[in-house]
């Protein structure tokens, strides 16, 4: 496991403007994580069924309310699947999703 790291969760809420209109607005967090390339199986299992995944996220399971965006080092990635490790550990398998992340 590599050392802890940061990334930001990203959540999208509807918020009323001054005019009363529904607006979307992103809720981003820092928590603190473990790091890990996917493994080779996930890799290839992923591209099978489309996914790119790239990165392994190991974090408190209590910092996750189910967001599906995370940003690592300035990149958005999206989570396709997690997995709950040992007691308080959560994984997060992510991968970088093309064209709206320029």
């Amino acid at each position: 496991m590599n050392l802890a790291d940061v990334i930001t969760l990203v959540s999208v809420t509807q918020e009323q403007d001054a005019f009363g209109v529904w607006q979307k607005v992103k809720v981003e967090r820092e928590i603190f994580c473990y790091v890990n390339s996917v493994s080779r199986a996930e890799f290839f299992e992923g591209g099978r069924n489309g996914l790119n995944p790239e990165y392994t996220f190991t974090i408190f399971a209590d910092d996750y309310n189910g967001e599906e965006t995370l940003i690592y080092k300035g990149k958005v990635y999206g989570i396709y699947r997690t997995y709950h490790r040992n007691g308080d550990n959560l994984e997060l398998y992510a991968e970088r999703k093309g064209g709206a992340n320029k």
